[in-house]
């Protein structure tokens, strides 16, 4: 696997650039470690959920987009809390959404807010690996993700939904407060659970993903050929290997020659055979055309796909970010969910947008140690205390607000829900046992997730 410098993009507050890389070559086709991969544990639990074929689109608001400043709006709440807009009604009685989502309050009928999220973590590498992980271990001190993130459990336990399609893509790239693949890695599961990553701008002319073509005079049947003579070298290293490595080694490579050689993947990603109408209708940006492309993964057989929808950290100047950010986002959730309820897919994709923390409900006098405004509006900093998430599809129920927060937006006031209940109900969705271990690095079997129970109100 090599990289291939994709520019720079802006920093957040950490300091940590947004210097992209391309992954190009398919994973399993060049050398790759895959030290550390754990066997799944089955405990033959009765209560565990039956199989289902349902997908997840997870829309992820890398740096943390703000509660207050979109589905929890606190209009009678002081100036310097309650901020710059004001909330609309939605289609659903007693559901509010910011003035700046009016496409998504004409269908909340299809979407659940869930109010009361919280893990009390206003760091923004420790955010993120409870919201994708779980579990705490992360911070800015000590950046290395340390458990799969739920993604990737997710390939592990359901593998893709139909042959010859990845379990996972994330679009353009998996991306977590600057690091590749971040908190998405599969970890102590071995990297053939990491994202598959097309990179690109799915919105640019002849959009193409080169990890799906084959080299130049390369041809499908010298390819097998190659792959034969490997099987024949590797042999005796198979025979002696009693770690099950060679055999994932395999099943890896398998699946990468399955996806180059196979018409699914590549009929997939044709974004450009899309009907116009329906391209305009997500919005014609980087953001509205990667969502597009994952419906069509999804329907096409992909079991997880990450939408990065990255450069949520204002800490300043926040009337011109969300501005240009939430019509953007307003546009994709209408658009995908409107195309996923036409074609009948809805309830089989759960649609999941979140970012790894809310904002502070007070907002800072937008001067960053300055004059106040000398950096434009006021601002939210960190805030893991409090946070919302939307959520759709997949069985879920729509029009439901689950949770609140306090007058001031500062905490959960009723039900309030962690990680681990929004990871208990993903793993509801898709059908697997969240009491099903793992193998970590160090031979200690751990669960899929430590505790919470399926968000009852929304099934």
């Amino acid at each position: 696997m090599f990289r291939v410098d994709g520019g720079f993009a802006p920093r957040y507050c950490d300091g940590i650039s947004r210097r992209s890389f391309l992954q190009a070559g398919v994973a399993g086709m060049a050398s790759v470690s895959l030290a550390g991969v754990a066997r799944a544990m089955q405990g033959g639990n009765p209560t565990a959920p039956p199989k289902k074929d349902t997908s997840v689109i997870l829309l992820w608001l890398d740096g943390g987009a703000g509660h207050m400043d979109t589905y929890d709006m606190k209009p009678d709440a002081p100036e310097e809390y309650r901020g710059l807009w004001k909330p609309i009604r939605t289609n659903v009685p007693g559901m509010e959404v910011t003035e700046l989502f009016p496409l998504q309050a004409k269908i909340a009928d299809k979407f659940s807010i869930i109010r009361s999220l919280h893990h009390d973590d206003g760091d923004h590498f420790g955010g993120a690996h409870r919201i994708l992980t779980g579990r705490a271990g992360a911070s800015g001190k000590d950046q290395d993700g340390k458990y799969p993130g739920i993604n990737c459990i997710a390939a592990k336990m359901c593998g893709a939904r139909k042959p010859g399609m990845p379990a996972q893509v994330a679009l353009p790239h998996a991306m977590t407060v600057g690091l590749r693949p971040g908190y998405f890695a599969g970890n102590y599961l071995g990297r053939q659970y990491d994202p598959f990553e097309p990179g690109g701008d799915p919105n640019a002319e002849k959009y193409q993903v080169e990890n799906l073509g084959l080299a130049a005079g390369m041809t499908v049947e010298r390819l097998d050929d190659r792959r034969q003579l490997r099987s024949h070298l590797d042999k005796i290293r198979r025979d002696a290997d009693r770690s099950g490595l060679m055999d994932a080694m395999d099943r890896f490579d398998q699946n990468a020659f399955e996806l180059i050689t196979g018409p699914a993947a590549r009929k997939a990603f044709d974004i450009g055979s899309e009907d116009p109408r329906v391209r305009e209708m997500y919005g014609r940006n980087d953001w509205g055309q990667n969502a597009l492309l994952a419906r069509r993964l999804v329907e096409a057989g992909v079991t997880w796909v990450t939408c990065c929808l990255a450069g949520w950290d204002h800490h300043w100047d926040l009337e011109q970010g969300y501005v240009a950010y939430l019509p953007k986002l307003d546009r994709v959730i209408h658009g995908l969910l409107t195309d996923l309820s036409q074609r009948g897919l809805l309830d089989k994709v759960l649609v999941l947008c979140i970012g790894e923390f809310g904002r502070t409900p007070r907002m800072n006098d937008g001067g960053n140690g300055g004059p106040p405004r000398s950096k434009g509006t006021p601002g939210r900093d960190h805030w893991g205390n409090a946070m919302s998430c939307l959520i759709a599809g997949g069985g879920v129920k729509g029009g439901q607000v689950v949770g609140s927060t306090d007058r001031l937006g500062e905490r959960p006031k009723d039900r309030p829900l962690t990680p681990h209940d929004l990871h208990q109900t993903l793993y509801h969705v898709l059908g697997v046992d969240p009491k099903t271990s793992f193998l970590d690095h160090s031979g200690r079997p751990l669960p899929a997730v430590d505790g919470g129970e399926p968000i009852r109100e929304l099934f």
